[in-house]
């Protein structure tokens, strides 16, 4: 049996072929139509959250699979003071593999220890979000066709952003990727992350605050919210919020192939103005979160693909 607590846990080899998989669902997915026939996805979400709970419970029932759950902690016996170990000690005699997000860091590798079935973590805290970045791996894969030899820009708050953090720990992996990290001096990357993983994998990156004049050399862009909900003060909040917003006037400098992402839900980081740039794929990379998420609840089961 084997969970996804950090996307660290997957091989560059289980990675790609992932990603293989999820092409072969979109490419005819009537194909995987009853792969998880009888199986159960329980959905335990203690923090709030749209796209990831909802494709993860679209991916189960596109695979012929159930689902049950809770959307928020207030619903569950959380309210009670029922411990993460025992709701995941619980459900796992209802279910077949469990998808669990929660505020805390850690909780997920908690509820690996108590679980008789696959726990596939759906972010904890400001930590990981490893099914996310699958997503990002997906829809870079597909617009740009490598993941390697590139120069990536992350931008807004670089501290607390989960997605940013699994996504520089898969691309640092791969030959050749260079990072832009572009945020105010209060919302840095982690230490711990430039420590451990950029400078211990020998990868280029530099720290900048300026998006206008990182823009130029980027081959994707990947922006992020100033997360409200991760802050102790709401004065540094609203101070720091609007520190960067991408508009058409700031892509008239950016390569004509740039990949701009967003992990979603913008605030107003991103102008509406965008969505119609060809360039724009932060939609698309909401419905491959679906296909790829398909692909590893079909991997933690063990199933392979249908003839």
């Amino acid at each position: 049996m084997r969970h996804l607590i950090d996307i660290q846990d997957l091989s560059i080899q289980e990675i790609e072929d992932l990603l293989h998989v999820a092409d072969d669902i979109i490419a005819d997915p009537a194909r995987f139509a009853e792969v998880c026939h009888n199986k159960t996805m329980a959905t335990l979400f203690f923090e709030p959250s749209t796209r990831t709970r909802l494709s993860f419970e679209a991916a189960m029932l596109e695979l012929g699979g159930r689902v049950l759950g809770f959307s928020s902690a207030s619903s569950s016996s959380a309210t009670k003071g029922e411990s993460v170990a025992d709701t995941v000690a619980v459900v796992s005699g209802y279910s077949n593999i469990i998808v669990m997000r929660h505020p805390k860091e850690g909780a997920p590798v908690v509820a690996a220890r108590h679980s008789d079935v696959p726990v596939i973590n759906a972010g904890d805290g400001g930590h990981n979000h490893p099914t996310q970045t699958l997503t990002d791996l997906l829809t870079i894969h597909r617009e740009k066709g490598r993941l390697d030899h590139m120069t990536v820009g992350l931008c807004g708050d670089l501290q607390f952003g989960r997605t940013v953090h699994s996504l520089i720990a898969a691309m640092s992996r791969y030959e050749g990727i260079r990072f832009v990290l572009i945020s105010p001096d209060e919302l840095k990357v982690p230490d711990y992350v430039k420590q451990d993983i950029l400078e211990a994998r020998g990868c280029d990156f530099a720290e900048v605050r300026s998006l206008e004049e990182a823009i130029p050399e980027l081959d994707v862009l990947y922006m992020t919210r100033v997360q409200k909900e991760r802050f102790f003060n709401e004065a540094d909040y609203v101070r720091l919020k609007d520190s960067y917003i991408l508009d058409p006037e700031k892509l008239t400098a950016a390569k004509s192939d740039l990949c701009i992402m967003h992990p979603l839900p913008r605030v107003n980081e991103i102008s509406t103005r965008v969505d119609d740039d060809p360039r724009a794929c932060y939609f698309k990379q909401t419905r491959y979160g679906k296909f790829v998420r398909m692909a590893l609840v079909m991997m933690l089961l063990g199933l392979e693909e249908p003839a």
